[in-house]
Parts: structure tokens; sequence; C-alpha cells
């Protein structure tokens, strides 16, 4: 029986691990846990809960459980090296090695290699690590610009000229900050239209797009309030979003094509595992917002909710470098993820609070267990983003239906976006679209 090292405890990797587990392969699953995630546990026959950036914890418990391969969850062991290190001790995993990773780790890299590759979807942009020569370029964007702290930030780290501060001397501020603070920024122009998530499976030579779907960072209805980790996401069943073209997709999984080649000629190695590419579709065409190096949470659940395919089998795929040789099939239908999140989340989640899911219908959506606590008497909150169900349909609005009708099941002091995956939002996204490309 083979035995696989899942790093990571989020809703992310109980997606991951729910899929692995439905592989016709039997295997055993180790988790290496930053908290006890209940949904994990339950999937494992090992479960340590320890440092996610401490390779050396990691890769010992690896060897001591002999596991055949690893599958690597959240980015910070990522940007950590993890994969590396593993590979050291004769571990193969899903994902990129430490210098590959940096698609995610550092926004400049990405820019430089984009620029240096001459990839198409770059918007204007310039690194900085002083001051000079920045209110020149923010006179060159006209005053529209979006700021980037060069490295990880969580999804809450840009700052958007008109979201998160009215002018330049307020965008200033923010700037002045993140240079006093040591850290190297990217400024680039602000781009108008609408965004999408497409990821990537990639084995360091062949790529497999997964379906598109459309992420909703900001912790309110309507899309306002502060950014969060993601609080839903929708996928049609076509594999498309309503707004996009045909062409749209094509360019977008273009890009993944021609970054995936850039990091193989800088590098000399080929990128493993999933390029998951945040792009936005505006009157200039597609162009990339972002590179994660991972799958993106929540949009892995409405992947991995309609993964027809052995994912053991593409695991092995992706390391074997055979990926054009397997079939990765998806079921036709939309989906419809949402976040059910401490009230007060992201800024002052309620923690330590009851949560019942025992409502909640099993037969009609997946469950997905995030930053929750399993006690004896129940489940409890930490402060994250606590637990994300998915529906399933012919129709989008229909799965939408679905899933608020069981979110609503869930007792206790949490709360969700209400509008993800709704007629009314949507239509309001393809009016925009259609409003930019006019």
């Amino acid at each position: 029986m083979k035995k696989i090292l899942l790093i990571g405890n989020g809703a992310r990797e109980h997606a991951i691990a729910l899929s692995l587990k439905k592989s016709p392969q039997k295997i055993e699953l180790a988790t290496f846990a930053a908290s006890v995630n209940p949904g994990i546990k339950e999937l494992s026959s090992e479960y340590q809960v320890g440092e996610l950036k401490n390779n050396t914890q990691i890769a010992s418990f690896a060897t001591e459980q002999k596991v055949d391969w690893a599958i690597v969850g959240p980015e910070a062991p990522l940007a950590q090296g993890i994969v590396d290190v593993l590979s050291q001790v004769n571990i193969p995993a899903i994902g990129p090695a430490k210098k590959l990773a940096q698609i995610e780790t550092s926004k400049s890299f990405t820019r430089e290699l984009m620029n240096e590759y001459k990839i198409a979807g770059l918007p204007e942009f310039t690194a900085f690590e002083s001051i000079e020569g920045i209110e020149d370029w923010l006179q060159h964007l006209e005053e529209s610009f979006v700021i980037k702290p060069d490295g990880l930030t969580g999804g809450k780290g840009v700052k958007v000229s008109g979201d998160h501060f009215k002018n330049m001397n307020e965008g200033m501020a923010i700037i002045n900050e993140l240079l006093n603070d040591g850290q190297k920024i990217v400024i680039e122009e602000k781009l108008i239209g609408q965004e999408f998530t497409l990821m990537s499976l990639a084995d360091g030579q062949h790529l497999v797009h997964l379906p598109a779907a459309q992420d909703h960072k900001r912790a309110l209805a309507d899309d306002k309030g502060p950014n969060t980790g993601g609080m839903g996401s929708y996928s049609c069943a076509d594999f498309s979003l309503p707004f996009l073209e045909p062409e749209d997709i094509n360019m977008a999984q273009e890009i993944n094509e021609s970054t995936a080649l850039a990091l193989k000629n800088k590098f000399g190695i080929g990128y493993k595992g999933v390029l998951y590419g945040g792009f936005i579709v505006t009157k200039n065409g597609v162009k990339l917002i972002e590179y994660n190096a991972r799958f993106g949470d929540p949009e892995a659940m409405n992947i991995f909710s309609l993964l027809k395919s052995d994912f053991v089998e593409i695991c092995e795929a992706i390391i074997n470098g055979n990926l054009d040789k397997v079939k990765v099939e998806f079921e036709n239908l939309a989906s419809v993820c949402k976040y059910a999140v401490p009230e007060g989340y992201p800024d002052e989640p309620v923690k330590d609070q009851k949560i019942n899911v025992s409502r909640v219908n099993k037969n009609k959506v997946d469950i997905y267990y995030a930053a929750v606590d399993q006690k004896q008497d129940g489940l409890y909150l930490t402060g994250s983003r606590a637990i994300a169900l998915v529906g399933k349909h012919q129709d989008l609005y229909q799965a939408e239906k679905i899933v608020e009708e069981e979110i609503k099941k869930i007792k206790g002091p949490v709360v969700h976006r209400e509008d993800i995956g709704t007629k009314e939002l949507i239509e309001k996204r393809v009016k925009v679209m259609e409003e930019v490309r006019s």
C-alpha cells in the first residue's frame, strides 16, 4: 500500500485528502499540519502537528513514515523550500522547487520573468526598494495604480487606488510605510475588468488546464468590506465563466504555458505541481494579476468536487513527467463554494466559540473543514475561515440555491456571503465586462 504525505490543514487540504482517499488505489495518508483539522485527521493513519515552515521536522516525519511521495497544500512550506529538502531524502513532491516557487513568493520576480521572456499579459510595472523615482512613476500611471509588497501576504497585502486609498497622498503614505519596513514593492497600473482563476497541473514538461473559477476576496456582499483569503468561488458546467469569451480562456492557458517554459529555461528544471494564474480580462485582453504556486483556496474545492479521474494517478503522472498520458476528467456541472467564517472575520474574528454542522445534508453538498478545532463536546472556531460547502448542479443558479440552503443550517456565530453564485451578482459582472469591452 502506498503512503502519501499531505502537508497542510485547511479546507484545500481536506479537499486534497478526500480526493486521494477516493482513489481506486488503496493509500494511507500521513499528514503534517499546523493544527488539527478533524476532516483530515479522520482520513489519516498518522497525523502530526508542527510548524509548517520547519523543513527538518517535516522531512523527519516523512522519513519516519516511509512515505512514497508528498503533496504540499499551502504556500509557506513551498517558500521555505520543502520540496528541495524532501528531494534530498528521495521523496518526490507535488509542488515546485524553492527557486520556481518564487513565482508566488516574489511579485517582482514574476513581473521581471514575464518581461525577460516577453510573456503576454504583463501590466506596466516597476519594482522599488527606495522612494527614488516613485512620484514620477505614479504620475506616469496617472495616479491609477496598485501597490504590491514583494513577498507573501496571504492574499491581503495588495492595495488598489480607489478601493484602499483615495488619492496619491494616501497611496504615498502606504508606500512609505512599506519601504520604511524594509520591504521591496511593485507598483503597477490599475487594471479594470473581471478577475478569474485558471489553474494548470504541470509535470515539468506538460500542462493540463483545469476549469476556470472566480474567487470572491471581499468579506461582504456586493464586493464590499476588507479583503480576505477568499469567501467563496464558483465554476460553470462549460468550464468557462459567464463574462469570458473562448479567446480569454485560450489566452490564460497560453500565459501559463509560456510561464512554465520560461521557468524551465531560466533554471534548467521543470515546474511540477500547480501553476495558479490569477487573471483579469480587460479591454486590452487578458492580463496576469499574480501567480500562486499551489491550488487556490477556495477554488480547489470547486475543482475537487467535480474531479472524476483518479487523483493518485494524476499526482504520480506529475511526479513521473507523463501527465500527457493520463485522462483528467471533470463532471460537466456548475459548482458554487461558500465559506462560513467567524463573525468579525477578517479583522476581529470571534474565536473559541462552538458551532454545529449536524443539520447540514452531506448528500446535497460537499463539506470541507478549515479553521475549526474538534473538542470532546464539538467543533470550535479558531479565528479564520471555518467551513466550506460546495453545491453542484447542471445549472449554476441551482447549485447556488443548494449551497445557500445548507450553509444556513450551520449553527453558531458564523456568517457567509449570500451573493456568491447568484444571478444578480453574476449579471452585474457580465454587465461590467460588456462596458469594459465596448
